[in-house]
Formats: structure tokens, C-alpha cells, sequence
């Protein structure tokens, strides 16, 4: 599933579309497709893993899920889920979810909890991590309402460098480390973003999918932890359990 930064590289790559009318549409999407032909798009944001292709009146949210894809004057093979075609190219997406959100984009999204938003709120963040005291951090920094944007790999290499094992209890880990791991999602994605446009993401990778941690010569342990049973790379001598 692509995370809050992969989302933003796309962001940047459709803005040739920004302020153009859509000539064709057509997909397999459920939605009412039709009704985007001959509509302008006035502006592409993001929220977290949410693009949204905003209308006058209307917004339409792309969800890329596990395996979604697009394709910017291109074609796959496959049935489009929503294929737009403007005089300047064409923007094609695939195995994807496509919902319509009606009027106002702002009465459905708080930007403040996006890490990557200039809104981002990291004393919001904190209050919202104060109402799960009981919860294993590994299953809170997955909470799109409190992280948004932030997916596995993020999650993984945040509590590496902050020393804090994903198992660790909400309420028993001490309000510095707390904080530290707040900041550290929102600095971490941006700078996914930045290696993400370079091709080197993976060569950053300490912890995530790893062998062996590199601060401590020590096997990296791999475990579905929390709710979610999301994989976890951690080293147990490193990375403080707090319960």
C-alpha cells in the first residue's frame, strides 16, 4: 500500500492537469463517470494516502489500497478504473478505490493530522495518543486519524531510530519518547520523499524487511505484532519495550 509520500510524489506529477477541462472520461469505477467530462480540475491534494481531484463542487478521492496503480500518459493493458483524457495527455488509474465526496473537501479531512500537511499538528497528535493509553504504539502510529500518511515502513524505521519496540504500551512510554516518535513521523516522511525521487529509498532502510541491527550487531526479530498484525522489524536489545 503506498504511503503518505509516494501519494505526494504523485501530487507532483499530475500538476500539468491542474486548471485543465477533462475531454473524455471512462473507467470501470462505480461512481457516476460521466460527470466529470467537461468539468476543470481545479486543484490535487492529499491527504495522507487519500488524492483528491478537486471540482467546483465536488472532490474525487482516489484510494490506491494494496495494489493500485496509475499511469500518466500511458496506458496498461487492463480496464482503466477511471481513465481522464485532457488536450495536453492523459491521467489513468487501476485497482483502485474511486468515491466522490460532495461540496466542500475541508468538512471531510482535518489537515492537521496529515504528517506531511504545512497544518500538521503535533500537539494534536500527542492529545490523541493521551486517549489510548492501553494501545501497543505499532497499532497508534497506523491510526490515519492520528498519523495520516504514515504506513509500515515509516512505522518501522520511526521506532528504530527513536529505540522504542512496537509493542510497547501507549501510556507507559515516557512523554519525551513520545514526543520524539510524534516528530519523528512527519520528519521521516518527508525525507522518504526525498529518497523515493532519488531511487535510493531502500538503501536508507534500517530496520524494515533487515537481517541484522546495525547499532547493536544483534538479529533484527520479525513479528506481526498488534492488532493489525502488521510485520515488525525490531531488535529487542535496542529497542526499549515499555509495558
Amino acid at each position: 500500500m503506498p504511503e503518505g509520500p509516494s501519494i505526494m510524489t504523485l501530487k507532483e506529477e499530475v500538476q500539468q492537469f491542474s486548471g485543465q477541462k477533462i475531454n473524455e472520461v471512462s473507467g470501470n469505477s462505480a461512481i457516476d463517470i460521466e460527470r466529470l467530462e467537461g468539468k476543470t480540475i481545479l486543484d490535487f491534494k492529499t491527504w495522507g494516502k487519500h488524492f483528491l481531484i478537486c471540482f467546483d463542487d465536488f472532490t474525487v478521492k482516489i484510494h490506491l489500497l494494496m495494489f493500485g496503480t496509475y499511469r500518466i500518459n500511458e496506458r496498461k493493458e487492463t480496464k482503466p478504473r477511471l481513465s481522464m483524457i485532457f488536450s495536453n495527455g492523459e491521467l489513468n488509474f487501476y485497482t483502485c478505490s474511486v468515491k466522490i465526496l460532495e461540496g466542500d473537501i475541508n468538512q471531510y479531512y482535518d489537515w492537521r493530522e496529515d504528517v506531511m500537511n504545512k497544518k500538521w499538528d503535533p500537539k494534536k497528535a500527542k492529545q490523541s495518543l493521551d486517549k489510548k493509553p492501553d494501545e501497543m504504539i505499532c497499532d497508534a502510529i497506523l491510526d490515519q486519524n492520528i498519523f495520516s500518511g504514515v504506513g509500515n515502513i515509516i512505522k518501522n524505521e520511526v521506532l528504530y531510530r527513536c529505540k522504542i519496540h512496537p509493542e510497547s504500551v501507549v501510556g507507559k512510554i515516557p512523554s519525551k519518547d513520545l514526543k520524539n516518535i510524534i516528530n519523528e513521523c512527519s520528519i521521516y516522511s518527508f525525507e522518504f520523499l526525498n529518497w523515493k525521487k532519488n531511487y535510493e529509498l531502500k538503501k536508507h532502510w534500517l530496520a524494515y524487511t533487515k537481517k541484522e541491527c546495525k547499532r547493536c550487531n544483534l538479529p533484527i526479530h520479525k513479528k506481526q505484532t498488534g492488532k493489525g498484525k502488521r510485520r515488525s522489524f525490531f531488535c529487542t536489545n535496542c529497542q526499549k519495550l515499555h509495558i
